[in-house]
């Protein structure tokens, strides 16, 4: 029924003018904004949907994966513009990365306090 729907994904956050900061600026992703909403412009052609909601609560998995070719690399790179890692008792490293248990991963939280990842590609 749904197998040629072009399906996107979507998440809330409390204060939609600190995501459009943290997408756009920090992370630099391009989005557009229209009726009160944003849409992630992400590779492949799938936008996601950031919505504002009232009493958002964060959600407690990790809601978006950003696959990286070297995942130190977009540590160091992500620290320096002022994002804090995770550290979720995992064997995390001294910069939050966990190695050697599947692909390389580190998690961070966007402003509302959603939980991403950036993880080796493949």
């Amino acid at each position: 029924m749904f197998e040629h729907t072009k399906a996107f994904s979507g998440f809330s956050v409390d204060d939609l003018d600190n995501a459009r900061q943290f997408y756009a600026q920090t992370l630099g992703i391009a989005l557009s904004e229209e009726n009160g909403m944003l849409r992630l412009q992400l590779a492949g052609d799938r936008g996601i949907l950031v919505y504002p909601k009232e009493g958002h609560i964060p959600a407690t998995f990790t809601i978006l994966n950003f696959p990286v070719p070297d995942v130190e690399s977009a540590v160091d790179e992500l620290v320096a513009r002022g994002v804090e890692f995770e550290r979720y008792g995992f064997g995390e490293d001294e910069k939050g990365i966990m190695r050697g248990h599947g692909p390389d991963i580190a998690w961070f939280k966007d402003p509302a306090g959603n939980i991403l990842s950036v993880l080796a590609e493949n």
